[in-house]
Formats: structure tokens, sequence, C-alpha cells
């Protein structure tokens, strides 16, 4: 009988990732399933030494959650099959591969090598999607707030984000680095760098990024140029990938070493994780994708 040890973030999705992971009951049939809260393990190493091999590792969670697993094993060698079970509120890493919420667990072992890193204040991270800056990250940053002070409140990112275009967010001159060569741009409202499409729960921000491309290379993202109420009626085209469409407002740009710098300090989030009062951020690629994705 198949073994599985399902890794499960209580506190995904609004604090429901305990019941959703018990989805994968049905999903898994009748074989052996032991459930385990992510938050209680600290020491990963005796973790998995403690698994048998013949167990499969089913982490559950969102893009937090992936993140937050990626960098505690960081350098580490996982002899285990470990697959993925989105159970977040984004999910952007499970859109990206193109998966429904139908579909059984998909195995990410090579997806956690070679990830690239961001550079913020000092702190040296992998992200798997995206590195989210200047209304992004703001958007983060309020929801972070309303998560703190009403627990209870659903958050809706598009009304903080409209709102934000509309009034409380104002856009900062961004200098932008790619490969050694240097871009400014005024009225930056968001310069993120993508690893994947998507990001902040279904933004194709990077319509033609591909995280399984042999050379490795991320995008950097512009929405710039423009005044509140122009920017914010393209602004939803986002979701579909169709802001490429508008040329004086988008601009795209890829490379290996991206540095952004804003002229004021602005929120950025890595994978959904926010960090405030921000003025630059540096992101990299190391090296090819391993041929056992392709």
């Amino acid at each position: 009988m198949k073994q599985y040890c399902v890794l499960f973030n209580p506190l995904s999705n609004n604090g429901n990732g305990a019941e959703d992971a018990r989805r994968l009951d049905a999903i898994l049939g009748a074989d052996q399933i032991t459930y385990k809260d992510i938050t209680a393990i600290s020491d990963y190493r005796s973790f998995f030494a403690e698994i048998p091999l013949s167990t499969e590792i089913v982490l559950c969670g969102g893009d937090g959650t992936l993140n937050r697993f990626a960098n505690a094993v960081r350098g580490m060698e996982i002899a285990h099959v470990l697959t993925y079970f989105p159970c977040g509120s984004g999910n952007d890493f499970w859109r990206d591969l193109g998966k429904t919420e139908a579909d059984r667990p998909e195995q990410i072992n090579t997806y956690l090598e070679n990830l690239p890193t961001v550079t913020v204040n000092g702190k040296e991270f992998l992200f798997l999607n995206g590195v989210g800056y200047g209304i992004d990250g703001y958007c983060c940053e309020v929801g972070d707030r309303i998560r703190r002070e009403t627990p209870q409140k659903k958050i809706n990112y598009t009304s903080i984000a409209i709102n934000g275009l509309l009034r409380h967010y104002s856009p900062k001159k961004a200098t932008v680095t790619v490969d050694g060569v240097e871009h400014v741009f005024e009225k930056a409202w968001l310069a993120p760098a993508m690893f994947g499409r998507y990001y902040g729960g279904g933004m194709m921000a990077a319509p033609n990024q591909d995280r399984n491309a042999r050379e490795q290379t991320i995008s950097v993202v512009l929405f710039h140029g423009a005044g509140r109420i122009r920017t914010l009626m393209a602004f939803p085209s986002i979701f579909k990938g169709e802001h490429v469409k508008h040329k004086k407002l988008v601009t795209i740009l890829t490379g290996k070493k991206i540095h952004v710098r804003f002229d004021r300090p602005a929120a950025v989030q890595v994978d959904g994780e926010t960090i405030t009062g921000v003025t630059e951020y540096a992101a990299s690629v190391h090296s090819a994708v391993p041929s056992e994705i392709k």
C-alpha cells in the first residue's frame, strides 16, 4: 500500500489550510496518509531522516508556503519523491504549470533546483514566481494590515489595487539595470521580477516567461509613464497577459541579473511575503534548468 506524508500549512488560504489538505483523502484514495503540520517542523534534515524513502511527501499550501519551504531546504538533497498540492488563495505556481484543482499532486523535486534569488535589505531569498515591487507590493502590505486588524474579513486584492491606483499609491521613478544596461522609467507603478508567468493570484505579468527554458532568465515588467486614470484603465488587462499591447505603458526587459531602484521606498513582496520600506532589490538566475524537466 502506497504511503503518503502530507505537510499542510494551517495558515494557508486564510486559515483553511488544514481543511483544504483533507481533499487529498479522496484524491489519493484509500492509501495510507499521515498529516503533519508544517509549521511544527523546525529541523527538515531530521524530518526527512525519519521518513522512509518509499513514502511520498506531499506539500500542501499556497505560494508563500512553497517559498518558505524552498528557502528552508535550500542546499539539501531531497531523496524522497516530493509532490505539491495547492491549498492557497493565489496558487500562481500551480497555474503556471497549467494545472487545475482537479489534478493530482505534481512532483516538484526538480522545480526546487536552481531557483533564482532576490536580495532585499541585505538578505537573500529564493523565489518561485515573482518579486513584486510597487503597487503589487502595496497591495500585499495593505492585505497584511487588514489580516492583522480584522482576521475574519476576506481580503479583496483587486479592490485594494483599484483604490491604490485611484488615491493611495503614488508612482515612483525607477532605475532598472538588466545585465549591466541601465534604463530609467518615470511614473513607475510596478516593477516586478518574474520567474514564472503569474503572480498576485492570477495576474499574467510576464506572458512569455518560461521557468522551464533551457537558458534561465527573469523578466522585469514595468507599468510606467501614465497617470492614475489611464493606468487604471489598462491595468485589468494584466490578468490575461494583454497589457503587453499597451506599448507606451508597458515595458518588459529580460535578462539574468536585474537590479531595480526606486527614488522613494515601497513595499516588496516575494511570492506573496511582504517586506516594507524597500528602495531597491536585485534578482538573479544562476544556471540552466536540469534536463529532467524538459
